[in-house]
């Protein structure tokens, strides 16, 4: 009987998603939407939100966001969780909402976020180890012949190598995306 690799490769497709919205929190130069989604906002007496339950959030220029909240009551609220977010945007508050702009960034701020970046892919490189690890147990465990293990063990290393290679795929795009 062959090795059920569903949780497995469930497992890698967690730790790719877990990645994808790592490097979310990642700024580059350009304005994205999705770094906000790292943000928790704590209005209305203490209850925390996402900036995407409290505003419509749109993309001015290149380099700049436009908060709208639904609710003006929050706008304090969020402008506080923005710069307390250590993101290094700039917010300024008018009249209509919130303004967030992304500052150019310096190459050494490249090369720290590049650093992050690699080490976000080791993290997830662990996780995939360990989950390999976790199979290969289970493999040696089973009640199966010598041969369905060693099948099952190099079905396993193919599912690694495909998960590994997926990982630094999109932390190459996102060095690029960096680097820009």
């Amino acid at each position: 009987m062959a090795y059920n690799f569903q949780p497995f490769k469930a497992a890698t497709e967690a730790t790719f998603e877990w990645l994808k919205s790592e490097f979310t929190g990642l700024r580059t130069g350009r304005a994205t939407p999705s770094i906000l989604d790292v943000i928790t906002v704590t209005a209305y007496g203490g209850t925390r939100m996402q900036i995407r339950e409290l505003a419509t959030v749109s993309v001015e220029d290149p380099r700049t966001l436009r908060l709208s909240p639904w609710d003006k009551s929050v706008i304090k609220d969020v402008d506080s969780a923005i710069r307390e977010s250590n993101l290094g945007l700039s917010v300024a508050v008018d009249g209509d909402g919130i303004r967030v702009s992304f500052p150019e960034l310096t190459a050494d701020r490249r090369l720290s976020l590049i650093k992050v970046a690699k080490e976000k892919l080791e993290e997830a490189r662990i996780r995939i180890r360990n989950e390999r690890q976790r199979a290969l147990g289970e493999i040696d465990r089973g009640e199966t012949g010598d041969d369905d293990k060693a099948r099952s063990k190099t079905e396993l290393q193919k599912l690694v190598d495909d998960a590994n290679a997926k990982l630094e795929d999109l932390t190459a795009k996102k060095e690029k995306e960096i680097s820009e």
